[in-house]
Formats: C-alpha cells, structure tokens, sequence
C-alpha cells in the first residue's frame, strides 16, 4: 500500500531520539526528507549512512518508517529489528506496534503477537494491544468468517496503483498514478509513483471492469484526487484531494494535507468543485461514503479529539445543504491506528479498513453491522480472501447483486495496488460463540481425573451440555456470547466428592474452568460398630424407661449423618442390658429401647426403613464377667448396658 492514497497525510513527523552516535550530514539529510515525507528519497539517503556503518535509533526508526509507509514490510521489519536491539527503554512504543504489524505482514502471527503483549505492558491504555490479551483466539474468529466471498483481479489493473473504487459514473469510479496522456509525469516524492488521479470505468454481467477513461471535469491536473462517493441520483460527488485554494496549503509543519470537495453532474462533466466546511489545512479530511439516503457523510480524518492516527466521523446532511458538526464515532469504534476507508451498503453495514483491530495483516476490512450504533460488539473482521497479510482496504458492495470491489497491495497483483472485484457467496456469521475450557483434577494431589462427568447448568438450573473429561482430565465447550447470566459447572465421579464452580460468559476473557474433586473416603468395612468407630458417648435411657435423651439424641444425630454421607450403608441397632434383674424383663426392656433407637433415626433423620434393623438382646450378650448373681460394681455393670450400630451392608 502506497500510504499517499490509503491513509491520511497524517502528523506522522518522524519520532525523534537523543541519537547514540553522532548524526552526519547524510543521516541529517535523510531526516529532512524524512520530515517532509519525501520516504522513497529518505530510503536512499539513509541506505547510504548504512552503507558507511552510521548506526543510531533516529537512523534505523525512520529507516524502517520510510519503509512501512511504502508498505514495504519485509525491509521495514528488517529495520525496526535492527532498532529493537537497542535498549528498548529508548524505543517508543510505536515502534513496537509497527514492528508487530510488519511481521503480521509476513505471516509471522505468534512473533508479531509478541511484540503486541510488549506494547501493552508498556501502555496498558493501548487498545490494540490490550485487544490481544481480551481476545487471544482472534486468528480463530477471523477463520469463522473466511471463504464467504470469491475475489478476482480486475482487468483495468496497471503496473501502477489501481485502488478505491466507487459506484457511480458509467460503473465505477476509482484512483490510479498510470497518469496516461501526460508527457511529463508528476512524481509524487513519497511514493515514488505519479499523482492519483480519477478515472471511470464500466462494468460488465460478471463485475469486471473495463474501458477505464479519466473522468470527465475539473480534475487531473493539479492534485492527488482519491476515494469518491456518489448520490443516489448521481448529480452530486463527494472526493478527495489535496488541501487546494488558489494554490497549495500547508499546515504549520509544511505538510499538504487532504480535504474533502463536492462536485455537481453537469451534462456527464464534474463541475462547479466547492470545498466541504469542515475542512481545515491543519489536518486531514478524507474518504467520503454517503448513508444509503444520503443524509449522512462519513469520512476518516486525524482533526483535534481523533483517537488514533485517523478515526471515522461522521456528520449529518441538512435539506438546505448544510452540515452537521462533525461526531466521532468513539474510541468502542475507532482504535489508536488508522481506521478508515468507511463504506455504508444499501442494508447499512459499515465497512472500513482498520489497522487497530485485531487482523491478518495491515490495513484488514471489518464491518460494523449497525453504522448508527458503532460498538466494539458488533465488528467482524471479514475474513479471508478479502483480507490478507498486506493491506486491503476501500471495500464497497452493492447488497442487491452481492457484488462489489476492494484493493490490495498483495503478492501476485499487477501494481503496487490493485482493484479485485468480490462475490458474496455467504452472509456474515453473526453467531457468537465461547469456547469455555476446564480440567478435572485430584483436589489433594492435582492429579487430572480422566472420565469425569462434567454437567453446566443455566440459571435454571437446567442442564444444557453434559460431557466427559478426556484422557488428560481435559473438557471444553461453546457457549453463546450473547447469552448473559450465570452457568454452573459440576464434576463427578465416583468415589469423589462432586465439585462445581460458577461462570459468566465475557467474549472478552478466556474461560478456563477448574473442577477439583476431593477423594471420598470409602465406608467402614462390614461388621464394624459405628459406636467405636465415631467415637459416640454411651446412649443412655433413665431408668426403666425407653424414651430418647436429649443426650441420647446428640450421638444418634452422629449415627445419622454417617448413613447420610455413606448413602450405601445398611447398619443392625443392638441393645443390650446388664444382668440385674429378670431375663425376661431385660429383654424386653432393651427390645423397647432398640425400637425407640431404630425410630427416633428413620424419622428424626430421614433414613429410610430399609437401611436399619435390629433387636434388643437383654442380658444375652454379657461382655464381662458380670452374669447372674456374680458381684459387679455400677461401672463394670455400664460396660454391658450398651448400644451398637453395627455395619452390615456398605
């Protein structure tokens, strides 16, 4: 992308350093072009410092520079690697980003990425780099929408630059520096390519173009004239040229700066050129594109309360002719980069071109699906083949035949740009969706637990995905963004206790979940007697009686919550008295007891009947020496009087 017709002529003076090494008349020369934005001169000065082994951050940065603004990413990524091996405490953060957008153009993703995450822990406010840490997968995104057009090159392409075509006058209307017919060719000193100027051409059934001519008016002589948009009606067009009264204007720096002009249709010619108000000579105003009733103009510009290098504005078309102040769109819109080239379809899809969103390359096409409520959630990068490595932009579409145009400086045109015609073969895929990931793992050991049941529940706690944990205990899910709430995800497995975490979709996080199951410890072996393996103080009854103590009641509340953690075991209540008195009175006595025992748990504790049984077995089952008639102080006789829970299915 030759930047003379795809960006503004934007502040982009060069970045000064307190040089490590001395600056020599060639390096000093180099920076005046530089300055000047004479980048195709300054390459060649600069190249000869190199040549005589000058080094220095001015050097090397505006090297590189005159480079990206040619578009040139192979040498300019050359360059700023030579400028990152100085202390990067010097090198601006700029530079980072430029460097991450080079290497972006030779497909160098993961490096460039790099570079992008360096940016942000240099200015956390950045938001094309703090985009990255919000939406890691956005190669993957940008995959979702790819293939849903069909592009060919048109025919009209020069070894020239070919680019921004706009519908209207005979087909369509675009730039070009072939500067035919003329016998001495303006060279334009940034680019090293004749002057753009404004050509027509038709189109045919199948959308290429042909018979370009220049088009017919007030044009192609003076200026560089760019990127128009016509009315509905075709009596008036929007252009872009040169800051231009009675001569060239300069701003305060020195620099010719872009404006925009309306024209009028008079009988088939461009006349009657007036410039549009809210230009200025200080700075740029450029890329017109008309809503589809033609009451909105929107344009790029770098003017004071620009948040980048250029943002899209916009501003209203009164029904006298007038105009609205201009409104920015916002920084949920326009980024720190160049955001430009806007569009508006018949069905009101903003396009532009954008180096501040996350791309593929430099200057990537996106869509805003809704040009009145511009926001961060509804753009999409249209993916491939629209976009590439290099840079893409000035897209336009007609919504009716689905047909329309772009340029690109890729490998394989003709020119340094070039128009391909486009085809949409399928509509945007608006479906948003999040990839929630997790692992099951051992809560004591971190261990990964594979063939774990995993189970995410909605507000209502219904069940919407239910899956297993592979072979590494990993799992993972798509969510729809724009369902808000909060979900719940469960993990089980048998002989572990279930664990389960909370979560709220946020397309712009990474959803890593964590389920750790803590080990369940199996239940007591059969034959074991729950009154020595929990430890329960006697169950003790007042005498003669069979009625529960509150006492009583805290040890059997132990039992219970044993049969309620171990839902498996069966226990086998037994209770027993000591000798004193008749065999027959005991034994009834503990068989009420045991009744009182086996009910006061099924009722008071919920456990069901078939989990408890039991009888009383009086003074049968004497554990000392204390029977019948044999002396027995009160405590040898307790040792008998005795309750036992004893485990007989687990």
């Amino acid at each position: 992308m030759k930047v003379i017709k795809i960006t503004l002529l934007l502040s982009f003076i060069a970045l000064t350093f307190n040089p490590i090494y001395s600056q020599s008349k060639t390096v000093e020369k180099g920076n005046e072009l530089f300055k000047n934005y004479s980048y195709d001169n300054a390459i060649k000065v600069y190249l000869r410092a190199v040549k005589n082994k000058e080094k220095g951050l001015d050097l090397f940065g505006n090297l590189a520079d005159s480079y990206y603004q040619n578009a040139d990413m192979e040498n300019a990524a050359k360059w700023y690697e030579e400028l990152m091996n100085f202390d990067l405490a010097s090198v601006k953060g700029e530079y980072y980003f430029r460097y991450a957008q080079a290497l972006k153009a030779l497909g160098e993703y993961t490096k460039s990425d790099l570079w992008l995450e360096r940016l942000s822990m240099l200015n956390s406010d950045d938001s094309r780099a703090t985009s990255l840490k919000y939406d890691p997968n956005y190669l993957e995104r940008i995959e979702a929408q790819s293939n849903r057009f069909s592009i060919t090159p048109v025919s009209i392409n020069t070894e020239y630059s070919d680019f921004a075509t706009g519908f209207g006058d005979r087909g369509v209307v675009f730039a070009s520096s072939r500067d035919q017919g003329v016998s001495t060719k303006r060279i334009h000193t940034w680019t090293g390519l004749p002057f753009l100027e404004l050509y027509s051409a038709k189109m045919t059934d199948d959308g290429n173009l042909n018979s370009a001519q220049k088009l017919e008016g007030d044009f192609n002589s003076k200026f560089n004239e760019s990127t128009v948009s016509i009315t509905n009606d075709g009596k008036t067009m929007y252009f872009t040229r040169n800051s231009y009264n009675d001569g060239y204007q300069k701003d305060k720096a020195g620099i010719i700066r872009l404006k925009l002009y309306k024209a009028t249709n008079d009988d088939g010619a461009w006349r009657n050129i007036v410039e549009l108000p809210f230009n200025n000579k200080e700075y740029s105003v450029a890329h017109p594109a008309l809503s589809p009733d033609n009451t909105k103009l929107y344009f790029a510009s770098d003017m004071p309360g620009t948040h980048g290098l250029s943002d899209i504005y916009v501003v209203d078309i009164n029904s006298d002719g007038t105009y609205s102040e201009p409104r920015n769109l916002g920084d949920q819109f326009n980024t720190e980069g160049r955001d430009t080239f806007p569009f508006v379809s018949t069905n009101g899809d903003l396009y532009f071109s954008s180096d501040g969103h996350l791309g593929l390359g430099n200057l990537d096409v996106f869509v805003c699906l809704d040009a009145d409520n511009p926001s961060k959630d509804n753009i999409y990068n249209v993916g491939r083949p629209i976009n590439s490595k290099k840079d893409d932009f000035a897209f336009v579409i007609d919504d009716d035949t689905s047909l329309g145009y772009f340029t690109s400086n890729r490998a394989g045109g003709r020119g340094s740009d070039d128009i391909y015609k486009l085809r949409q073969l399928e509509p945007l895929n608006t479906e948003c969706l999040q990839e929630v990931t997790g692992k099951v793992v051992n809560k004591k050991t971190g261990d990964i637990i594979p063939n774990a049941t995993v189970t995410i529940y909605d507000s209502n706690q219904k069940a919407i995905h239910n899956m297993m944990s592979d072979a590494n205990g990993a799992f993972k899910f798509d969510m729809d963004c724009k369902e808000a709430g909060t979900y719940r995800a469960l993990g089980e497995k048998e002989t572990f206790k279930q664990d389960e975490e909370t979560f709220t979709i946020d397309p712009k996080l990474e959803l890593a979940l964590e389920l750790s199951l803590d080990l369940e410890p199996a239940p007591a072996a059969v034959g074991t007697d729950l009154f020595k393996l929990l430890n329960l103080n006697p169950i003790y009854f007042d005498f003669d009686k069979s009625f529960i103590r509150p006492d009583a009641q805290i040890e059997l509340a132990k039992v219970i919550a044993y049969m309620n953690e171990y839902p498996s075991v069966k226990i086998d209540v037994r209770s027993h008295t000591d000798a004193r008195g008749r065999d027959s009175y005991n034994w009834a006595l503990s068989n009420r007891r045991n009744k009182s025992t086996k009910e006061w748990i099924i009722n008071k504790g919920g456990i069901s009947s078939d989990r408890i049984s039991g009888d009383g077995y009086g003074e049968t089952q004497i554990q000392n020496q204390c029977t019948n008639g044999v002396k027995c102080s009160d405590e040898e006789h307790e040792f008998n009087r005795r309750s036992e829970f004893i485990i007989v299915s687990n």
